[in-house]
């Protein structure tokens, strides 16, 4: 007899191996401690004797729908299970009138499970508010994506939020020795690195392997030469990528060459568009690190351009140069933040008029109704600077906005302000 059929009885034989080790109890759960742990969320829910709507978030692989089922199994409810990828307004009612019928006939409680509950829309998740709110079931929703963005803020406010880790090396080893593969410890590496902190692939994995060589242990060739290339878990719209973008352009501004690498490595690894690094490597260059190293967006720029006309892999150095290159620069968001605050005060500012004397007169009308009157031509005056010029509307109240740092080329240019508006000061002292 199997270890599976030793340890879950009744699974069959038939069913996938991820299946037939599915936990039967919350302490053959593997990982989620500070969730499963003694006096810890979820235990406390277990052992509460009430069930309550939760979603439960992380990524593939973690145990969301085992424990949904677990709860189901814990307080005697009927389990009715949705996925949103598959399922629509139809099958939401159809599962309230099970529920509903549940009820009536045997009393049972039920609990609906939606997997991937982020894919239906607002109108699908709010058909099922008012059955919670009525408690006909106990709503559990299973998510790879930020509920906080995905999930309506009214079923999200009746729903506690739990999150779910990545499976540990410990875990996955663990699960290894369920699953009763007879392997060396080159393959059991090479697998538990496929997985990737996922249950399930590493099962799916286990189980290629088992059929492909029923006798005999798998070695680290045997397992490379079976299972498709190791792609890290990836979703290109999805949290990680968001994350990993985040923690790109973080390491970048944080001035970390080797760890911004890592992240940039890490994202064409995954699958990443490298024109949409190419782009975002931009935006680093003119927002973090802007004037002090005015260089930067051009090698940017190059970088990208390198990219359309290399392609992959030879294209993708230029982009881990440029990075490099944006990690170690001197930095600077007076730029940015200039930018911002001007906007900000035109977005609320009424529409001054432009001051005549720097008004173009290209016709005699102009002329005579004052456009361009004294105007002060810099490049006639000394250091072709005309001291004293004010630029700005009548009646505008003085800004500061672009404040140059004291790093790399700003501080040759703050010196310089403070210059010009040390004699624009003294000038307009003169003036009576």
């Amino acid at each position: 007899m199997s270890l599976a059929s030793d340890l879950f009885g009744a699974a069959a034989p038939a069913a996938p191996l991820a299946e037939r080790l599915r936990p039967q109890s919350i302490d053959e759960v593997l990982g989620q401690r500070h969730l499963l742990g003694p006096g810890k969320p979820l235990r406390l829910a277990f052992e509460s004797g009430k069930p309550h709507s939760m979603i439960l978030w992380g990524p593939p692989g973690t145990g969301k729908t085992t424990l949904a089922r677990l709860m189901a199994q814990a307080f005697d409810a009927e389990f009715i299970a949705l996925s949103a990828v598959f399922s629509g307004v139809k099958d939401i009612r159809d599962a309230v009138s099970r529920a509903e019928a549940v009820l009536a006939t045997r009393g049972r409680p039920t609990i609906l499970f939606v997997d991937e509950v982020h894919r239906f829309n607002k109108a699908q998740q709010d058909a099922f508010l008012p059955y919670v709110e009525k408690g006909l079931f106990t709503f559990i929703g299973a998510t790879t994506e930020n509920p906080s963005f995905e999930v309506n803020s009214a079923l999200l406010s009746r729903a506690s939020v739990y999150v779910l880790e990545s499976l540990s090396t410990g875990d996955l080893e663990t699960l290894l020795e369920r699953a009763g593969l007879a392997a060396d410890e080159g393959a059991r590496e090479r697998l538990i690195g496929f997985a990737d902190g996922d249950a399930r692939r590493l099962l799916n994995a286990v189980e290629i392997l088992q059929n492909a060589r029923p006798r005999g242990a798998a070695d680290a060739a045997f397992v490379e030469s079976t299972l498709a290339k190791n792609l890290r878990r990836f979703d290109k719209g999805g949290e990680q990528f968001y994350d990993q973008i985040s923690a790109l352009h973080k390491a970048v501004r944080g001035s970390d060459p080797d760890a911004s690498l890592y992240w940039l490595v890490r994202m064409l690894d995954g699958g990443a568009d490298p024109l949409y690094l190419a782009r975002r490597i931009v935006r680093m260059a003119v927002e973090d690190v802007g004037l002090a190293d005015p260089r930067a967006l051009r090698l940017a720029l190059d970088a990208a351009e390198t990219y359309e006309r290399l392609g992959s892999p030879e294209g993708e150095l230029a982009l881990a140069e440029s990075v490099l290159y944006l990690a170690v620069a001197a930095k600077s968001n007076a730029a940015y933040n200039a930018y911002n605050a001007a906007r900000a005060f035109v977005s609320e500012d009424g529409t001054r008029p432009v001051p005549l004397h720097i008004r173009n007169a290209p016709t005699k009308l102009m002329k005579n109704l004052g456009y361009g009157k004294d105007y002060r031509y810099a490049h006639d005056e000394a250091d072709a600077f005309a001291a004293g010029e004010t630029y700005f509307p009548e009646g505008m109240p003085a800004v500061e906005w672009y404040k140059p740092t004291e790093r790399g080329l700003e501080q040759r240019i703050r010196e310089k302000l403070e210059e010009l508006r040390r004699r624009n000061a003294e000038a307009r002292a003169k003036k009576p």
